[in-house]
């Protein structure tokens, strides 16, 4: 009963948390993104391993808008990368989640006070997307939203670009099976390859995953991503 209770919290919390950056994407309100991670009803745990679920995304905001990240938020975002390091055996999401939440902080040029990775910086290797078939592929890169942004460059983007006609199969495939969380993660993708079908179209596709996922804090979280990519330039 207490492992369900934690569970439960977890998850609101990391609903609360995504709201709260939906909110600061859709008015520039630093404030605001941190009001999830300011309340202490939270519990410092969960607070960590919600910023943990929701990665390098927690600090969306700044990545796309320059927005500040609010002390109170940047602080709990420091201490699940260190809370969580990926362990030796970790899934290749796992580890490129935390590379991400890694990048995330040096992009603010802040120095870490806790001892993180030899060398945190370095790229983990995504020999497994080029082999992995289309509807896997895009299940990972779904997970891995949070490094479609513009002018990122790292071996996840270049494998994704390598595939467009892949990820818009996968695009489809969530869109019928209503997975909206994967087909938004894979229509942010989708917003910064080339070689996309015109056939597919994406922005009809987005608009139909808005009108029916868009209650998800999480899935609105990555279509307002793909609302400012475009005229975005990555901090």
């Amino acid at each position: 009963m207490e492992q369900s209770s934690t569970s439960a919290l977890l998850q609101g919390t990391v609903l609360d948390l995504a709201s709260d950056v939906v909110s600061a994407l859709r008015s520039g309100d630093h404030v605001r993104a941190g009001g999830t991670l300011a309340e202490s009803g939270a519990g410092e745990g969960v607070a960590v391993a919600a910023v943990r679920v929701l990665g390098a995304d927690a600090l969306l905001p700044t990545a796309l808008m320059g927005v500040p990240p609010e002390p109170g938020r940047l602080t709990v975002f420091k201490d699940a990368v260190a809370a969580h390091p990926p362990r030796a055996d970790a899934a290749p999401t796992v580890v490129w989640s935390h590379w991400a939440m890694v990048r995330a902080l040096r992009r603010l040029e802040e120095p870490l006070t806790h001892p993180l990775d030899d060398d945190p910086v370095a790229e983990p290797g995504a020999d497994w997307l080029d082999e992995a078939g289309w509807q896997f592929l895009t299940h990972q890169l779904a997970v891995l939203a949070p490094l479609a942004l513009p002018g990122e460059e790292c071996a996840v983007a270049r494998a994704a670009r390598r595939r467009p006609v892949d990820v818009a199969r996968g695009f489809v495939r969530a869109v019928r099976r209503r997975d909206w969380q994967q087909a938004a993660g894979a229509g942010r993708w989708l917003t910064l390859l080339d070689g996309v079908p015109d056939t597919l179209g994406l922005e009809a596709g987005l608009d139909f995953v808005r009108l029916m996922g868009g209650n998800d804090p999480r899935v609105a979280l990555q279509l307002e991503a793909v609302r400012l990519m475009p005229a975005a330039v990555l901090l």
